[in-house]
């Protein structure tokens, strides 16, 4: 749940929250806030490997350019829907680069499957002769990958990986032959594995192309969940007039059976199909594998149940032999960035972890040797954006001026270290693939963004993007900035915060208070910068607009201030979250211009378990609440993720009785509580418990239900309509 990791990833998904707010709001004359609001930003920039270029769709959507890092100017055409040999398309919806740069592959009728996932058709397209022609006429595929030498695409369809030889006029071979829905997957994750591994690929080439490594998941003994589906609006689902259907999947719960994992290699020429000897426990994972620049290596990654030990190992894909090269064994679990952040190079390998309290980087040679350690101080390594083996250079982002700050810098082989970046706020970078040059975009909390181009010493060139009529907007329109505070609460831990007050704030007066967060592990929403706020700039101040103010605060569990602050809630959570949102409510409660009788608490996914923790932690600080499609008892919720922080319900039956359904008959105050019907991450089940917990506890509250609707609850009209529910709520309750 990275996850449930709201994070904007699933508060904006799909949909600019500002864009939502405006058509829900425009009576109100959010038209105007909208247009202050919205802040220009630069994407799609995807580094061309080993070269000072990178490449961009065009704005009108109907080409793929090439600019110049230093310059900014656009230096190629690659590819123009209007300019193709052979077949056409019409639009595109992504693209993948060959290794050589010679051809890519033009993703186009994009099907998603899950959060990651997702099938289209792919063509080849080749950039010197324009030609364009099909990958496979057999249907859909996902995850298709070029060979290192660009002469072969492997392919996953119908949970089977397929091959096509470019040299041999595209000829298409089936590789495996046993994948099957709700049984089988080959070279993709399941469920719970692309959601909480974050990856949607399991397979890779080796390095001269002769063989290609997999993952495979049996997922047959998992358990089955299933959806109601109904034919609804926006989009209609006309199979289901008269009946819903049923969508079954397979989604292991916490404490319940996985899918068993194993390793393959497959020998092109031979068509020789063998297990590799990669030792796992029989309920152990494999989240990543890897290929290096020696054919006879591979790497594939292996974790116990408890993720508590994560494993390298260099496996030979024609002896299957595996040696263990690098283990990495922390206290509680072992952080979801580890595996995020490692990068297989010629060399080296490169890796976090936070085994000394902080999250920093570890070096190690092909050997499994540890050859240097970058980072060494209370902070956090946040990013790591390249390593060049030739100078040594390490190029990273951390939070070392504080937790809520990010600030680019290069390491060097003598131990030197260089900022890069000098503005206080948020820094954000994208290197050349040649690491001589980054974009890199600066924000703060009360500053949109500003993008400059610099050079691997951190010189400005160029500014590509300032947002300056944005900024004037703002300082001529009145609107109050947010403002970092810090308060310790009566367990003495010191808590983060920021505030923003309405127009025209008058400290005499008291007003109320919305107070949002999300609160789960390794999560921040305490940042300074312009991406801070519940539902993005515009929202929060329509809140301001309407007599609130807005307070965020990251408790403890939340990340970025070391290992001890965001593992304390192990075993346990919801305890501790809980508590510090009411320690939050009973300090706000005490400043002159806050009427301790009106503040609210809201939040989406693991901020709605914790809305609901927060509303029946036995303190009546709330007026009222939102919990949208929370998780009500952590036994419902899939094995990765809550097992990472709970271990299983067996194992830790306390832990696991600490959630909102045993605290039903504590709620305090006005709920409302919402969920969609096809969430297929927090599932609906969650809700329905609780709201029986809630009528048998004999509990007044609102529940709202959108048709449908998966965890992002967006489509046609809906995030419209939810939010305005939101707001009304408010409304009803503190006015």
């Amino acid at each position: 749940m990275k996850k449930l990791i709201v994070f904007f990833s699933i508060f904006m998904a799909m949909v600019s929250t500002a864009d939502a707010a405006i058509k829900v709001y425009e009576k109100l004359e959010l038209k105007t806030m909208n247009r202050l609001f919205s802040a220009q930003n630069i994407r799609g920039v995807d580094p061309l490997e080993g070269t000072d270029q990178y490449a961009k769709i065009s704005d009108d959507g109907n080409q793929i350019l090439q600019y110049s890092f230093k310059t900014g100017q656009q230096t190629a055409v690659l590819f123009d829907v209007n300019n193709t040999m052979g077949e056409k398309v019409s639009s595109f919806d992504g693209y993948i680069m060959s290794p050589d740069g010679k051809k890519m592959l033009i993703q186009t009728n994009t099907e998603y499957v899950y959060r990651r996932s997702f099938k289209a058709d792919f063509y080849i397209y080749t950039i010197q002769s324009h030609k364009l022609e099909k990958l496979s006429t057999a249907g859909k595929q996902q995850v298709p990958t070029f060979s290192p030498d660009g002469q072969q695409i492997a392919f996953v369809r119908d949970n089977n990986i397929w091959l096509v030889k470019m040299l041999y006029d595209n000829a298409e071979s089936q590789v495996t032959k046993d994948g099957k829905f709700n049984e089988v997957l080959n070279g993709i994750p399941d469920w719970v594995n692309e959601e909480e591994f974050t990856m949607n690929k399991s397979f890779c080439f080796n390095a001269d192309g002769t063989k290609i490594c997999w993952i495979r998941y049996d997922e047959k003994a998992v358990p089955t969940y299933s959806l109601q589906m109904f034919k609804g609006l926006a989009p209609e689902h006309e199979e289901n007039a008269d009946y819903p259907s049923l969508y079954s999947y397979k989604y292991p719960k916490a404490g319940q059976q996985n899918s068993t994992v194993t390793a393959w290699s497959y020998d092109i020429k031979s068509h020789r199909t063998q297990q590799l000897q990669v030792p796992v426990d029989a309920d152990g994972y494999m989240p990543r594998i890897f290929n290096t620049e020696d054919a006879d290596k591979i790497i594939v990654c292996t974790m116990n149940r408890h993720q508590d030990d994560l494993r390298l190992y260099a496996v030979n894909p024609s002896s299957t032999i595996a040696q263990l090269l690098i283990q990495e064994n922390v206290q509680k679990y072992v952080k979801e960035d580890a595996l995020q952040n490692i990068k297989i190079m010629k060399n080296s390998i490169l890796m976090s972890s936070d085994r000394d309290g902080y999250n920093h980087l570890y070096i190690y040679n092909m050997n499994g040797q540890q050859i240097r350690k970058v980072g060494d101080g209370d902070y956090e390594i946040t990013n790591v954006y390249g390593y060049d083996e030739l100078t040594g250079d390490v190029y990273y982002q951390a939070a070392a001026l504080n937790p809520h700050d990010r600030q680019i810098y290069v390491s060097h082989k003598n131990g030197k270290t260089d900022r890069l970046t000098q503005q206080e706020g948020w820094n954000n970078a994208i290197f050349s693939g040649d690491n001589k040059y980054f974009i890199n975009t600066w924000s703060d909390m009360n500053t949109p963004y500003v993008v400059t181009v610099r050079n691997n010493q951190g010189k400005v060139l160029s500014t590509t993007l300032d947002n300056k009529e944005l900024a004037e907007n703002l300082k001529t329109n009145g609107w109050n900035r947010r403002e970092m505070f810090s308060f310790t609460t009566g367990e003495g831990v010191r808590l983060d915060g920021w505030m923003l007050k309405p127009a025209n704030f008058d400290a005499s007066k008291k007003y109320p208070v919305v107070m949002h967060q999300y609160s789960g592990p390794a999560s921040q929403q305490v940042i300074n910068s312009w991406s801070c706020g519940s539902m993005g700039q515009a929202f929060d101040y329509y809140l301001a607009q309407e007599g609130y103010i807005v307070v965020c605060v990251d408790g403890r569990g939340t990340g970025y201030r070391g290992a001890e602050f965001e593992k304390c809630t192990y075993k346990r959570m919801g305890e501790l979250e809980s508590k510090d949102q009411v320690e939050t409510a009973l300090w706000l409660g005490k400043q002159q211009y806050v009427d301790k009788d009106r503040i609210a608490i809201w939040g989406w996914s693991f901020g709605g378990f914790n809305t609901l923790m927060s509303m029946s932690e036995g303190h009546p600080v709330f007026n009222c609440g939102v919990a949208i499609a929370p998780p009500t008892n952590w036994k419902f919720y899939d094995t990765i993720y809550t097992e990472r922080f709970m271990r299983t319900p067996q194992e830790n039956p306390d832990g696991y009785a600490i959630n909102p359904i045993q605290r039903a008959e504590n709620l305090h105050g006005a709920l409302l509580l919402i969920h969609g019907l096809a969430d297929d991450n927090v599932h609906p089940q969650n809700s329905f418990e609780y709201s029986e917990a809630l009528v048998q506890a004999d509990k007044d509250f609102r529940e709202l239900i959108y048709t449908n609707r998966n965890h992002s609850i967006y489509g046609g009209n809906t995030r419209n309509h939810l939010m305005r529910q939101v707001v009304d709520w408010f409304n009803q309750h503190m006015k």
